[in-house]
Order: structure tokens, then sequence, then C-alpha cells
């Protein structure tokens, strides 16, 4: 029980770490899943969109944290 407790404790502080990271990974899964029920015969369209979205997120994240870190 408390290996599972200690599993949801590690989850919940890599949503809580950076609530902005996860809500844009959030966001781009779900925008990728809608493109993917949208247009179903062209299913590397959804993996572009999850792609580059995810590492645009990425960047801007690391970016900013570099940004934090300088000053």
């Amino acid at each position: 029980m408390k290996k599972l407790i200690n599993i949801f404790n590690a989850l919940a502080g890599l949503f809580v770490d950076d609530g902005l990271f996860a809500l844009a990974i959030s966001g781009i899964v779900a925008l990728a899943a809608i493109i993917a029920a949208i247009a179903p015969a062209v299913p590397i369209a959804a993996g572009l969109v999850l792609l580059a979205g995810c590492l645009g997120v990425l960047f801007s994240n690391v970016m900013r944290a570099g940004n934090r870190a300088q000053s």
C-alpha cells in the first residue's frame, strides 16, 4: 500500500512541479486526438501535431527554465 501511495505522490508531483508544462502537453495530446478523430485516413497528421507540439512545449519550457536560472 505504501508503494502505491509513493507512486501516486510521484505522479502528482509531476503536475504540481510545473503545472503549465503539464497543461500544455495535455492540450497537445487532446489536439492530436481531435485531429485523429476528424481525419482517421491521415494518421500522420495527428502524429506530426503530437511531435511538433510536444517538442515546441519542451523547448519553451527549457528556455523559460534557463531564463529563471540566469536571473
